[in-house]
């Protein structure tokens, strides 16, 4: 009976026990949790006014995000004079107030934390890639950045950018986000962000007023600096693109060359007479070998019949502003951006002649050069050239054996590559052309020495040189079925490190030879030559002259026989070159 009872009570005194042991466990941490708060309390900060904060941030880019500026603006100044250091501290204070007035005029009210986060992240990238590259960060850089694909941008995150983030944006965003603001009725909030925006604007005048003829002086002769302020930069620059490209979305192109027609040398003709127009990505005429660079680069080119231009000049830096310039009748020599996009282009006026136009891509797109035309892309008509995202040039041939032969009459098709486009030249060719060693094998340039970078994009033309090769030994086993030509040029060149200067993108006006020149080569099949009336000993006399991306839609007609007012013959370089009939 003992035994039942106690089996009987057992439960209840394990549950007694549980609970004995409970109350006072629940009752400490209990006691730990209100001191916990007690001391969180105590260690609270203060609410802290919202225009404090943004003065705050716009002190903390001083050294984290405009050293650049600082230093070229400064350069060539004698540090220990009083002067320089007025001048130094001048600008200073101009930067905080043009920062603060910026952000003044975008963070309000709820969105005044994420903004300043915003700002902050933008702030770190922008400082990253005008100290780690040397761009300037203008208005056809900023549309680059907003035009490139997935894989263009992924080339260009490593962990420099992911490090600069977190050190100049984690932590302060961390500690932003964390900090109470004051909280102010709204009209009275309305007047102390007017007030302060106020002072800082006049402390912006007195600044620059106390500095104005030496600072006149830098603006007038580096206007370009103003790109380097930063994140003022990116905003300016990203307003100015987005206001740019909706004013020439909502126009219609303008008619250029609509009387144009096809003349007796390829006019009414059934076999086909193609114009191959490569337009190359970022290859700079100082390392191409059949410009005299020290390097065979161009090995395959060189035992061909081709004829080479050593002295041509691109239209810009980048890829957003050359490749719409150099197929407008406008160009460099009268450049107006919005006058270039709101205008029908080269393929336009080779459509109303009757030429048949093909574009294929191997880039991010062709800039709206292409828009209306067929266009096809590589990984859809060669997908076995593709790996990770990304084609070889070669595939951009797929094919052509076969389709050129049932063409009829004149063609042009465009063969858009991928080039050596940066900063990973080693992902630009396959390993068969690696032949140039050590190579950089890196996102990140400045992990690698000079003679790797200069080794992996001197690679990287090895193989344009054989994409090129390969295309005019194609062409020449279809003599005897379609007369051919093939015009090669590049929309820019590179910087791999002169000056402290990476990729491309400089402000044309100070951009370095680099990246303005590029090179150019010109083949014709006999049947081809002689359809024109050119004179190959001609031509090759007149590539030894100066050319640039302006006689680009002058000569294309005129290697067609296109006739139109639009053509000026003088832009023509082939034009000295054709035999009268």
């Amino acid at each position: 009976m003992r035994n039942d009872a106690s089996a009987g009570r057992s439960p209840v005194l394990k549950r007694d026990f549980i609970r004995g042991l409970q109350t006072p466990v629940v009752e400490f941490l209990l006691a730990l949790r209100a001191r916990a708060r007690d001391a969180t309390a105590v260690r609270r900060l203060s609410p802290v006014a919202p225009e404090l904060v943004l003065l705050a941030c716009s002190v903390l880019w001083l050294p984290l995000a405009n050293q650049p500026f600082l230093a070229a603006a400064l350069k060539g100044r004698d540090a220990l004079a009083p002067s320089s250091w007025g001048f130094g501290l001048a600008l200073a204070v101009a930067l905080v107030a043009i920062h603060y007035l910026l952000l003044a005029t975008l963070a309000w009210g709820r969105a005044f934390k994420p903004v300043l986060v915003l700002m902050l992240v933008v702030a770190a990238l922008a400082s990253h890639f005008v100290r780690d590259f040397g761009v300037f960060l203008d208005p056809s850089m900023l549309r680059n950045a907003l035009r490139t694909d997935l894989h263009e941008a992924s080339e260009l995150i490593g962990w420099r950018m992911a490090l600069a983030v977190v050190l100049a944006a984690g932590l302060p965003a961390w500690l932003l986000w964390h900090t109470p603001l004051r909280r102010r009725p709204w009209g009275r909030a309305l007047a102390w962000r007017a007030g302060t925006m106020v002072v800082a604007l006049l402390a912006l005048v007195g600044a620059v007023m106390a500095v104005f003829q030496p600072l006149s002086s830098l603006v007038r002769n580096q206007r370009e600096l103003r790109y380097l302020i930063t994140p003022a930069n990116v905003v300016w620059s990203a307003a100015s693109t987005l206001r740019f490209d909706a004013a020439t979305a909502a126009t219609v192109r303008q008619p250029v060359g609509r009387d144009a027609r096809l003349g007796p040398s390829f006019a009414g003709r059934e076999r086909p007479a193609v114009l191959v127009l490569v337009v190359g990505e970022t290859a700079r005429a100082a390392n191409w070998g059949l410009s005299g660079y020290a390097r065979a680069t161009t090995p395959e080119l060189a035992r061909l019949p081709v004829i080479n231009f050593a002295d041509v000049t691109a239209c810009g830096t980048d890829t957003e502003t050359s490749l719409p310039c150099m197929f407008s009748a406008v160009g460099r020599r009268d450049y107006d951006a919005a006058r270039i996009r709101g205008s029908e282009n080269l393929l336009h006026v080779l459509a109303t002649a009757g030429v048949g136009v093909a574009w294929r891509d191997n880039q991010s797109g062709c800039k709206g050069v292409c828009d209306g035309f067929a266009s096809t892309r590589v990984e859809e008509i060669a997908p076995a050239t593709c790996t990770g995202g990304r084609c070889f040039d070669e595939g951009l041939l797929a094919g052509l054996e076969t389709s050129l032969p049932a063409a009829k009459g004149a063609q042009l098709i465009v063969l858009h590559q991928l080039g050596n486009h940066g900063p990973s030249y080693f992902r630009r060719a396959p390993p068969a052309f690696v032949r140039f060693t050590p190579t950089c094998e890196s996102d990140e340039l400045r992990d690698c020495t000079p003679e790797q970078i200069v080794n992996a994009y001197d690679n990287a033309l090895l193989y344009t040189d054989h994409v090129l090769a390969q295309l005019i030994r194609r062409l020449q086993a279809l003599a005897p079925r379609v007369d051919s030509a093939v015009l090669y040029v590049s929309d820019h060149g590179e910087s791999l490190g002169e000056r402290g200067l990476f990729l491309h993108g400089m402000p044309y006006a100070i951009a370095p030879d680099v990246q303005t020149k590029v090179p150019m080569v010109m083949w014709m099949s006999d049947g081809y030559a002689a359809a024109r009336g050119l004179d190959a000993a001609c031509l090759a006399e007149r590539a030894r002259q100066p050319a640039s991306h302006d006689h680009l839609f002058h000569t294309v007609l005129g290697l067609l026989d296109v006739h139109t007012a639009a053509r000026e013959p003088q832009l023509d370089f082939a034009q000295p070159c054709v035999r009268a009939r």
